[in-house]
């Protein structure tokens, strides 16, 4: 199982349990230190490895045109979950706060 794949699981399975209030522990200092700790460095790994992936597939997705569909789900996503979004907040992502 890839890197990505374990970083999305932990990344639903902590939004998933945000249902009522949009905190995964009920606190919000202890939210920040689980997505500093946690969610964080799964991301940047994510980040990571899909950009490899990226690259990988690269001669696969030009000759389809589905270059840009591409960097989406395996470099974007995962870059802006991880650096576009504010510390302990597992839903929402940039300045404008929308869903991730």
């Amino acid at each position: 199982m890839s890197v990505q794949v374990i970083a999305a699981a932990l990344s639903l399975l902590l939004a998933a349990s945000s249902y009522a209030d949009d905190s995964v522990t009920g606190d919000k200092g202890s939210d920040m230190v689980l997505d500093l700790v946690i969610t964080r460095p799964f991301g940047l790994v994510a980040t990571v490895v899909g950009t490899a992936v990226f690259v990988v597939a690269l001669p696969f997705s030009i000759p389809s045109g589905n270059v840009k569909e591409t960097a989406d789900v395996l470099v974007k996503r995962p870059l802006v979950y991880t650096f576009d979004r504010p510390l302990g907040e597992f839903e929402r992502c940039g300045a404008d706060r929308h869903p991730c």
